[in-house]
């Protein structure tokens, strides 16, 4: 081999090794994610912030705006909820948030009480046809406004670091949607529900100081707690058990990262977790997949709703509205 060609040969491997270096981790397990940050010295968002820039072409001012615009989205989805009437056709939506909201009883705080009302709010607004952030599903899409927006209420954080817990959500997303599924009609609600929590509770742990071990292990817990929930939507419609399921979920999300972030130790660890919760929705019947075919569904009351509302699609009328 001649020098010139061995020169050569050395540049290209230099220039590949650097292009290795810099290329953004590809989100295949909470161990790697880890590992990337530790390597890099990065904050536990930016591999997340990296991979939108490098994988999705965009820059990071398209990032951060994206990401603003979809908060604001989801709060103004929390306010709609709140304050419009949030009633459906089929009877099964009534203004839950706002009974809720306007309850005098507080069966723990009124901040639990706000949680819980903002994450119905968002969630009805879903299913009233109104505008909301899929997070990761429009299914799930109460439980991330309800409670990112009421964690920066009550410790007065700065807008910046909500989003950058929603940036570590969607990280955690990525992984979940690689080791198991986010979608309702592959794994189950613990594939909708379940994952939009286990976003949460990572994003809240984060948004607290958590340590990066205290963030999986929130995830690991929040995945524990929802384990082979299923999806068994009242006459195919996104609305019972649907709602109720997001603000129990917000719940959740909240009891897991106040676990973690006493230093609890999940035991399981969050990728093997992902792994159960993925092998749990392989096994899982198709009819508990978002058919309708069971569980709730199929009671007696749940078919008598689905009769009705059969009835009413063949007597609708092309421009009556869905929610009023």
């Amino acid at each position: 081999m001649n020098e010139q060609l061995s020169k050569t040969i050395d540049r290209v491997v230099i220039n590949y090794s650097l292009n290795t270096k810099n290329m953004a981790y590809l989100f295949n397990d909470f161990k790697g994610w880890k590992k990337y940050c530790e390597e890099n010295n990065y904050k536990l968002f930016e591999p997340v912030l990296e991979y939108e820039i490098e994988q999705k072409g965009r820059t990071e001012d398209e990032v951060w705006s994206g990401l603003t615009n979809a908060y604001s989205v989801m709060k103004d989805a929390i306010e709609t909820g709140l304050r419009e009437d949030m009633s459906s056709r089929s009877g099964m939506v009534n203004n839950s948030a706002k009974k809720v909201s306007q309850n005098n009883t507080a069966v723990l705080s009124h901040e639990f009480q706000r949680l819980v009302a903002r994450s119905l709010a968002a969630k009805e607004v879903n299913s009233c046809m109104g505008r909301v952030v899929a997070a990761p599903t429009a299914g799930a899409s109460g439980i991330l406004p309800g409670t990112m927006f009421t964690l920066q209420e009550i410790h007065q954080l700065e807008e910046k670091t909500i989003i950058e817990g929603l940036l570590i959500g969607a990280g955690i997303a990525l992984i979940i949607e690689r080791k198991a599924s986010l979608s309702g009609a592959v794994g189950g609600c613990q594939a909708e529900t379940g994952s939009a929590a286990a976003m949460a509770s990572g994003a809240i742990v984060y948004a607290l100081n958590g340590s990066i071990d205290q963030v999986f292990n929130a995830v690991a817990i929040t995945i524990q707690c929802m384990l082979g929930l299923v999806c068994d939507p009242v006459a195919g419609l996104v609305e019972v058990p649907c709602i109720v399921r997001n603000a129990s979920a917000a719940v959740i999300a909240n009891s897991s990262a106040q676990i973690a972030l006493s230093d609890v130790d999940a035991i399981i660890p969050v990728d093997e977790c992902i792994e159960a919760m993925g092998e749990v929705g392989q096994s899982m019947e198709t009819r508990y997949k978002e058919t309708a075919q069971g569980g709730l569904a199929v009671t007696k009351t749940g078919q008598e709703i689905s009769k009705k509302i059969l009835i009413q699609d063949i007597k609708i009328l092309p421009d009556e509205e869905t929610c009023h």
